[in-house]
C-alpha cells in the first residue's frame, strides 16, 4: 500500500479546505499550526501545534513521521516557513507543493500605491492621514510611531501593547461585507487603506469599499517564495498528489 501521509503547513482557511479535500481522497493528513493564534479555526484530521525549530527541526519531523509529501498552505506572506518547508522537503526527498491563492490586481477605478514592505508602507502615507490598517498585529508599530497618523488597526487578536489614543482597535475575524467595510471607513473618516496583497475572497470587500469611496490603498506586495509547483485551488493540488 503506497504511503499517503501528508503534512499540511496550515494556519489559513485555504489549508482547512485542503485538509478536507485530502481526507476525502483517502490521504492521511496532519495539519501543522504555528500556535501563535488563540482559538484558531481547526480543520479535520490530525493537528500539530507549535514550531518545528527551524528547517532542521522540520526535516527531522518529516523523516521521523514518514511523510510522503509536504503541502504548503500557509499565508502568502509567511515566507520563512515556506523556505523551511521547501528546503526540508528537498532534503527528505519528498515532493513540496504549494497552495497559492491568486494575488489581487487593481481595477481601473482603483488608486493603489504599491510598496515592497511595511517600512515603505509607513513612509507612503501622507501627513495627517487617517489609516485603516489590516496587516495583522505584528507590524503596526511603525505606523503608531508616527505622531501625525491616526485611524483604525483591525486584527483578529489583541496586540501585546496598548494603542495610542489616536488609534482605535477593532478585533474581528473575516469575512466582511462591502457595506460593513464602507460604514467602518466612513465612521472613522478613513483617508487611506493599508493592506497586504493576500488575495482571496475573504477580505476583498475592503478593496471594493475603498474603490467605491475613492480611498487610496497602500498595497504591500508579496514576498518571493521558493520556486515550486503551485496550485490555485485545493482540488488541483490534491489531483497532482493523486
Amino acid at each position: 500500500m503506497p504511503n499517503k501521509r501528508i503534512l499540511v503547513l496550515g494556519g489559513t482557511s485555504d489549508a482547512n479546505v485542503l485538509a478536507m479535500e485530502l481526507l476525502k481522497s483517502g490521504f492521511d493528513v496532519v495539519t501543522s499550526f504555528a500556535g501563535v493564534t488563540e482559538n484558531p479555526v481547526l480543520p479535520e484530521g490530525e493537528i500539530r501545534v507549535g514550531g518545528f525549530g527551524g528547517e532542521d527541526g522540520l526535516y527531522d519531523y518529516l523523516k521521523a513521521e514518514g511523510f510522503a509529501a509536504l503541502a504548503d498552505a500557509t499565508h502568502p506572506f509567511a515566507a520563512q516557513i515556506s523556505r523551511h518547508g521547501f528546503n526540508a522537503a528537498e532534503r527528505a526527498g519528498i515532493p513540496y507543493l504549494r497552495l497559492e491563492r491568486s494575488a489581487w490586481t487593481p481595477l481601473p477605478a482603483d488608486n493603489w500605491i504599491s510598496v515592497q514592505d511595511t517600512e515603505a508602507a509607513v513612509a507612503a502615507l501622507p501627513d495627517a492621514a487617517r489609516a485603516l490598517l489590516t496587516i495583522g498585529r505584528k507590524e503596526i508599530a511603525g505606523f503608531l510611531a508616527r505622531d501625525d497618523l491616526s485611524g483604525v488597526a483591525r486584527m483578529i487578536e489583541k496586540p501585546p501593547f496598548e494603542l495610542p489614543t489616536n488609534w482605535a482597535l477593532v478585533l474581528a475575524r473575516p469575512p466582511f461585507s462591502v457595506e460593513a467595510e464602507r460604514e467602518l471607513m466612513a465612521f472613522h473618516k478613513i483617508t487611506h487603506l493599508v493592506t497586504k496583497n493576500a488575495g482571496g475572497k475573504l477580505t476583498v470587500a475592503k478593496l471594493m469599499a475603498a474603490r467605491a469611496q475613492r480611498i487610496p490603498v497602500v498595497m504591500i506586495e508579496r514576498p518571493q517564495k521558493p520556486p515550486a509547483p503551485a496550485f490555485g485551488s485545493a482540488p488541483a493540488l490534491v489531483a497532482a498528489l493523486v
